[in-house]
């Protein structure tokens, strides 16, 4: 069905389970009803996360989660739809000022990096309301809050 590679270079020592990772970015590849898909994670520290930011975004900052989705022609029949990385201390960090439980909003991160692996955005007010209420649906069938509650009229 799914695999997910899992590689850390951190030094946190607050990262969920093995299981608890695949079964979020899981949740958001059957969202699309996805039979097969290939997802590889990547978590870590904040001096590599700027490193990647400032190289493929023009950002240097770190920054919580990555997505590098594979450009690999649909004829070719891989089932590779790319990679995630995530910055654990930033996320760490993030979950504390927002007031989330850290699973919430590690939970939040992946399911928001898978869906731009599978081509959702939001740098569009229109894109960003349809992501967003996907990741909300998902997030809320997983048992965790939504995770957009207390800035739905906060303007971006």
């Amino acid at each position: 069905m799914y695999q997910i590679d899992i590689e850390t270079n951190t030094s946190s020592e607050k990262l969920p389970s093995t299981a608890a990772l695949e079964s979020w970015i899981s949740a958001a590849l059957k969202s699309q009803e996805l039979v097969e898909a290939e997802v590889s994670l990547y978590i870590v520290d904040e001096a590599e996360s700027q490193e990647l930011n400032a190289q493929y975004r023009g950002k240097d900052k770190p920054t919580n989660v990555l997505s590098f989705p594979a450009d690999i022609p649909e004829e070719v029949g891989v089932p590779l739809l790319g990679d995630l990385v995530v910055c654990a201390p930033v996320v760490e960090r993030e979950a504390q000022e927002q007031g989330k439980t850290l699973e919430a909003h590690w939970a939040h991160m992946l399911i928001h990096g898978s869906l731009h692996l599978l081509g959702y955005d939001h740098i569009e007010d229109d894109e960003a309301d349809v992501m967003e209420a996907l990741e909300t649906e998902i997030i809320t069938g997983l048992g965790f809050p939504a995770p957009y509650q207390d800035n739905l009229t906060a303007e971006e």
